[in-house]
């Protein structure tokens, strides 16, 4: 349920909202149950006793002010009040006000209208974490899994990560598995890491670990995965997810993980997943329907850590999409924009793979759409013994790039300089271990500086 259904004015609801001081908070409450409240007491009162003496009766639709307002600001008292012993609290809440929106009148016409979603009291409290409204609203009856708007309040209580209401609720019996009108089971609705306490309760009251979202055939593991979710996932893990078990596009939930686009702040977390994953059994070299492995995602996303921890395990740097695209064309494809994802050092690590390399006359085009990540563009370069650099080299580096004049500069001198015998020395290298370089290397009885050298390691020149 949005706030944005609250009865009040925008104004009001404005006041409510950033009001910080807890004094004039409480005063604005009490005015808005002050001289109106005893009348309005009696009135509910009067209504309340004749369904009890005829016995259960389904929900009441309520529309008023003073109900709503006492739920929406998770005023105890109020909701004491006007929910009393004896009284019901199985009621469906229809707020006033919301979003405007378009909707049919009837002979083509269209009218501006409220948009307005059926709740419940429970629905209300349980979104906003009212732990004390919400109790005393289940011990007074209300039906624990009404779904008015086609969403439990357990739903809610999950997807705004209230840990507390959701234990309530499950204590009270609300069904772990209930689905929503989309086809989401509550687990499916944690896609925070603040959510994980909602779903570690869930699994305990009976969630299906095995549950399939309606549209996406996602099972929660893949619903953490592709959040970035590590918590989740060694839980779901723990519990019996299936690791590798695919949804409605071919996903397992390595792929789903490595697919998510990721700011830098989040790659530590898609990272832990990974890992997790792998871990537990998940196949390097599953394949979506578009043949895409978790390489040529975690590439596209720039993931450089996945991308090592892929590499350890096995995946090959060289199977092809469907659309004829390595792994090595999904990063040269993003290097531009993603530079502080740090791609050179997924072109580094493709290469020291055995990577197929970029035909060399399309390199003017790899510099066009690369020139701002000169690293990247260093570390490509190096992996050939000559390079035919002409004008169309010059022309393809932008002037935004330019900032890395130096380095550009080096990489246009070798229009009339051979390429050093020290790099061709490690070209030769490099070509007789082939893929074997990342192995080999390292185990070398040689000087640390000289090894990284002949791993491309950068210098911010060619040479």
């Amino acid at each position: 349920m949005s706030g944005g259904s609250f009865v009040f004015t925008s104004t009001a609801l404005r006041s409510l909202e950033l009001d910080g001081d807890m004094l004039e908070r409480h005063k604005h409450k009490k005015q808005l149950t002050g001289h109106h409240f005893n009348r309005y007491m009696l009135k509910k009162e009067i209504r309340d006793r004749a369904p009890l003496r005829s016995g259960t009766l389904p929900p009441a639709l309520c529309q008023d002010a003073v109900v709503q307002n006492a739920l929406y600001t998770g005023d105890l008292e109020a909701v004491q009040h006007l929910f009393p012993r004896g009284a019901t609290a199985n009621l469906i809440i229809e707020p006033q006000g919301g979003d405007m929106r378009w909707v049919p009148a009837g002979d083509g016409l269209w009218s501006m209208s409220y948009e307005q979603e059926l709740t419940t009291p429970l629905h209300i409290t349980a979104g906003r974490g009212f732990a004390d409204c919400l109790r005393l609203l289940l011990q007074r009856g209300a039906d624990v899994d009404q779904a008015p708007g086609g969403t439990t309040a357990l739903h809610e209580s999950c997807e705004s990560c209230q840990p507390e209401c959701t234990k309530l609720l499950l204590v009270h019996g609300a069904n772990a598995n209930a689905v929503t009108g989309d086809g989401f089971m509550p687990l499916h609705v944690c896609t925070n890491p603040e959510s994980f306490e909602c779903a570690k309760s869930l699994l305990q009251y009976g969630a299906a670990i095995t549950g399939r979202t309606l549209d996406d055939d996602d099972t929660p593991l893949h619903v953490a995965a592709s959040h970035g979710l590590p918590q989740h996932v060694e839980l779901y893990l723990r519990y019996g997810a299936a690791v590798d078990k695919r949804n409605g596009e071919g996903l397992t939930p390595l792929i789903a993980a490595c697919a998510r686009p990721q700011e830098v702040q989040e790659l530590e977390r898609y990272f832990e997943v990974c890992r997790m994953l792998v871990g537990a059994g998940a196949d390097v070299h599953a394949a979506d329907r578009d043949k895409h492995t978790p390489l040529h995602v975690a590439c596209k996303n720039a993931n450089a850590d996945v991308v090592d921890l892929l590499l350890a395990n096995g995946a090959r740097v060289n199977d092809m999409g469907y659309g004829g695209e390595a792994p090595m064309h999904n990063i040269l494809k993003v290097a531009c924009y993603k530079g502080s994802h740090r791609p050179e050092r997924i072109v580094r690590a493709l290469l020291n793979h055995g990577s197929i390399r970029v035909w060399p006359g399309a390199l003017p085009t790899v510099l066009k759409h690369c020139c701002g990540s000169p690293r990247a563009i260093e570390v490509l370069l190096n992996a050939y013994s000559r390079l035919k650099v002409t004008d169309a080299w010059v022309e393809s580096v932008s002037s935004e790039a330019l900032k890395h004049r130096e380095f550009y500069e080096s990489v246009f001198s070798l229009a009339q300089t051979p390429r050093a015998l020290q790099h061709l020395a490690r070209f030769r290298v490099r070509v007789f271990l082939e893929g074997r370089v990342h192995k080999v290397v390292p185990k070398l009885e040689l000087p640390t500086f000289i090894k990284n050298y002949l791993l491309l390691e950068y210098r911010d020149y060619v040479h």
